[in-house]
């Protein structure tokens, strides 16, 4: 009889414990952007000529209305130069009025703005992609986490009528 009363608390405490996760857990159009939240790192050898440093935080806003990715890069000198670059943005993804699609605007500190359109090819993946706008060229950005946790992310740019081609490739781990 000790050993049932034992059980039944270890399972009231894995039935609140459920509970209590399912009330915190993202619902509707932001379940599917779960697998992003916290701040991610990029991996990156930072050698001149090589890729640079950089990370990615990713929270919910405004009583999760929207999702915020705020995101940083340093670059290191090339040949001949003396100091490096560096880049931040910031991406806002909101409901669309009708709430039947996530949308995202991006801004960074080089003057881009951005319309996405926002979707989940599967799961632990997103894309964003550029509102298509002649005759400027349209982006792809995408997400996808690997089954060792690290993110994989890539970011894509297509002429005016043309294909995407893959223009950088990275690899974020969580911190």
């Amino acid at each position: 009889m000790k050993h049932f009363g034992v059980c039944s608390i270890a399972v009231a405490c894995l039935l609140l414990f459920e509970i209590g996760r399912a009330q915190t857990a993202p619902k509707g159009p932001w379940a599917p952007l779960q697998f992003l939240v916290g701040t991610w790192v990029g991996e990156g050898s930072g050698e001149p000529g090589a890729s640079g440093t950089g990370g990615s935080t990713f929270s919910f806003d405004l009583d999760k209305k929207i999702f915020v990715r705020k995101n940083w890069a340093k670059y290191p000198p090339r040949p001949g130069e003396k100091t490096g670059t560096s880049h931040k943005d910031l991406m806002i993804l909101y409901s669309d009025p009708a709430g039947a699609s996530v949308r995202a605007i991006y801004f960074d500190n080089e003057g881009h703005v951005i319309s996405y359109v926002t979707s989940f090819p599967a799961k632990q993946s997103v894309t964003f992609e550029s509102d298509v706008s002649q005759p400027d060229p349209r982006y792809r950005l995408t997400y996808e986490l690997r089954p060792d946790n690290k993110l994989v992310v890539v970011f894509s740019i297509a002429a005016p009528g043309q294909a995407f081609k893959e223009y950088t490739r990275g690899l974020l781990h969580r911190q």
